[in-house]
């Protein structure tokens, strides 16, 4: 298993950064992380030399194709997360997941996990969750060998857009705001869990099945922020404010911002009443789930990997 050629498209985001230190963890070393985002690359490049990683749009067919040849394992993780057009969504979600299959369909690759999204089974009607649903269901219809496997809302090192983008916000405000009166209930999941799942997922070779991993732990925002606040020590006043006020706020930010870090449909789905399927994913994949606090903790005071942040 050690020697398994694997590959990661989109593997220079959080699931990927995550991804790559804990099956170094493990031995690997025969590792391609294949990605567009040049900062991101950087940073993966500079914290893991000893693997390959290579600059490439997988929507546009290249040389980069060649990599495919021989790999044993594929992870899907490429991923349109945030964006205010659909176009991002549709290119890097659908377009590029087209390229892949065909690629891994070609080279005859024995086995994928496809990263879809827990957003496939939400009441939510957005560009992400909609591109998300589309792409699950390419991945399923293709006949490749995989395993899907459909996270919750994730935290961890290299958090760049949610609980890591919200924890520098809170060290450079004096008040954070929260929408309504915060007790949205959320699962959010451990990104270094996830990978342990993704490990043992190569390692056993599960096909045809999809599965939900959410967080077992059911916690409100408001205490997702206030765990935040503790663990990195933040000055700031938390004060609440009704919700219109709040989507209002973030229309306006975005016309100054071609990228915000939280939308108005982010909002909408945040404050939507979803609750996800838990399952036995400690006892199915043999990992231990690590408790929400002492995530949180490693999450913020890692003395490696906690001060890297990402480039949206």
């Amino acid at each position: 298993m050690k020697n398994i050629k694997i590959l990661l498209p989109g593997g220079a985001g959080l699931v990927g950064q995550n991804l790559v230190a804990f099956l170094k963890k493990r031995g690997h070393r025969n590792i391609v992380v294949l990605d567009k985002h040049s900062v991101n690359i950087g940073i993966l490049r500079r914290m893991h030399p000893d693997i390959t990683v290579v600059d490439a749009d997988l929507a546009v067919r290249g040389s980069w194709e060649n990599y495919f040849e021989g790999a044993d394992a594929v992870v899907m993780l490429q991923a349109q997360i945030g964006d205010l057009n659909a176009e991002p969504f549709v290119r890097n979600n659908i377009t590029t997941t087209e390229v892949i299959i065909d690629l891994i369909r070609k080279n005859r690759i024995p086995y994928t996990v496809h990263i879809s999204s827990s957003v496939v089974e939400s009441v939510a009607d957005d560009h992400y969750t909609n591109t998300k649903k589309q792409q699950e269901a390419m991945v399923l219809k293709s006949g490749i060998p995989c395993v899907v496997l459909r996270p919750t809302l994730m935290f961890g090192w290299f958090d760049r857009k949610h609980l890591g983008w919200l924890s520098r916000f809170m060290k450079k405000v004096h008040v954070f705001p929260i929408p309504g009166n915060g007790r949205y209930i959320r699962q959010p999941l451990y990104v270094g869990d996830f990978c342990e799942i993704i490990i043992s997922c190569l390692e056993s070779g599960i096909t045809g099945q999809v599965f939900n991993i959410t967080g077992l732990e059911q916690v409100t925002y408001i205490d997702i922020i206030r765990e935040i606040k503790k663990a990195t020590r933040a000055k700031c006043v938390i004060v609440h404010i009704p919700v219109t006020l709040f989507s209002i706020l973030l229309g306006i930010w975005a016309l100054f911002d071609t990228n915000p870090p939280f939308t108005v449909s982010q909002l909408k789905a945040l404050t939507a009443k979803d609750e996800f399927e838990v399952i036995d994913w400690p006892g199915i994949f043999h990992v231990e789930p690590t408790p929400f606090s002492k995530a949180i903790s490693e999450t913020f005071n890692d003395k490696q990997y906690s001060g890297v942040v990402l480039e949206f």
